[in-house]
């Protein structure tokens, strides 16, 4: 069992900068890949950005490839996601999810191919 816990969110001005971090307990998240999901009201879960178990192989949703940065620190068992550039279509719950890693890059942005998940840290970006 691994437990994810958000920090970092808040309220920013749009072009402002943030960095989450996930900080995991239970078990070690060297065993697992690591990734970022966000969800703004009234809209579905969305992926944002994964890193597998061994920090080579890194994935972003297109419309924050360039501004957001995911990266991991398997000896702290925490996981960071740098933000900058913001939007304030980027406004959302921001969540943090830990899982097996899967074939097949499409299977990869996909909510059930995460077994654990945190509770959510908010990011607001006022335009």
């Amino acid at each position: 069992q691994v437990q994810l816990a958000e920090s970092g969110g808040g309220l920013v001005q749009a072009g402002d900068s943030l960095v989450l971090s996930c900080e995991a307990s239970g078990r070690t998240i060297s065993d697992y890949a690591m990734g970022w999901f966000r969800q703004a009201p009234g809209k579905e879960r969305e992926f944002v950005a994964r890193i597998s178990n061994s920090g080579i192989v890194i994935l972003y949703e297109d419309s924050v490839k360039g501004r957001f940065t995911i990266s991991r620190d398997n000896a702290k068992n925490t996981v960071y996601l740098q933000m900058t550039s913001l939007k304030p279509e980027d406004t959302a719950v921001y969540y943090c999810v830990a899982g097996p890693d899967v074939s097949f890059t499409w299977r990869r942005r996909l909510p059930n191919a995460y077994e654990y998940w945190g509770q959510g840290t908010q990011v607001t970006v006022s335009s």
